[in-house]
């Protein structure tokens, strides 16, 4: 019976790329992990707004800052601290309970942000 990748590439144990021994016989250190992408702050706007909910809840909103290249989940809990609030994300909007324009807008300008609104 042939196997299917006999005297291919696929037919060999893999090696390791650097040191060229077995994978299992390998002591070279993993590579350092990649660097998640992350766009700069100064080249982002963050659109603020104010939006009542039910019974007359208020929120601030944060809008306009991608998912992809920024850290959301961190740059609530930071915001959240900052404004002594909750909060919560949507999809790629940010919410602080409250009006918390102002401590909002300093905050995200300290950090780097443009901000409209």
């Amino acid at each position: 019976m042939t196997r299917l990748f006999a005297g291919t590439p696929f037919d060999r144990p893999p090696h390791c790329d650097v040191c060229d021994e077995l994978e299992e016989n390998c002591t070279c250190p993993p590579p350092p992990p990649e660097a998640p992408f992350r766009i700069a702050p100064d080249k982002q706007t963050a659109r603020l707004a104010i939006e009542k909910r039910k019974r007359g809840k208020t929120v601030t909103v944060i809008r306009d800052l991608p998912a992809v290249g920024n850290d959301l989940p961190s740059l609530l809990a930071t915001l959240k601290s900052k404004c002594g609030a909750g909060g919560s994300l949507h999809d790629e909007h940010i919410e602080i309970q409250g009006n918390q324009l102002e401590a909002v807008r300093a905050e995200l300008q300290k950090i780097g942000y443009k901000v409209k609104g």
